[in-house]
């Protein structure tokens, strides 16, 4: 099959590759770019683990072909902590807030909280839970994740997090 040339940036750096039209973004990355940190679940939109931020957006990297992606401007979970190596505000809430277990969904949950973040810098609850919605956990139930992206908004928004009693 004959092979295309796309071109991205990827982490705020420009990257190149040859790829077959069938080629999924997701191991574009993975394969290509050698970026691990964006997990293969499902294959099949449902669970999330592949999201990536898209030209603003979050998507799914399973359902999206590289060859679509060219010319795009993506973030991957590697392009989420400062230059200098220091945690993202939303790394730090998942460590800070235990949001993790086994931490497969984290790089997917991160980069879909991070544009949730974008959108809304203060959400509610409630409207965390439905941002989050598109991203499956199966080991927290989600307490820890809500409270590590409302960790990470206090934090950004230069204001004091407040867990709220259960």
């Amino acid at each position: 099959m004959a092979k295309t040339h796309v071109t991205m940036k990827v982490n705020g750096t420009e990257v190149e590759g040859l790829v077959e039209p069938r080629t999924l973004l997701v191991h574009f990355i993975r394969e290509q770019l050698q970026l691990t940190g964006t997990h293969i679940g499902c294959e099949t939109t449902h669970c999330g683990a592949c999201t990536v931020d898209f030209n603003g957006m979050s998507v799914k990297s399973c359902t999206v072909f590289a060859v679509q992606a060219d010319g795009a401007d993506l973030t991957t979970i590697e392009g989420m902590a400062s230059a200098d190596g220091s945690l993202s505000a939303l790394q730090e809430g998942f460590r800070m807030m235990h949001g993790l277990q086994c931490g497969y969904c984290t790089p997917g949950m991160i980069l879909r909280a991070h544009r949730l973040l974008q959108e809304n810098p203060a959400p509610t609850e409630a409207e965390i839970r439905i941002g989050i919605s598109g991203n499956i956990c199966r080991c927290t139930g989600y307490q820890n994740i809500v409270k590590a992206i409302q960790y990470a908004a206090a934090k950004i928004n230069g204001t004091e997090f407040r867990e709220a009693a259960e």
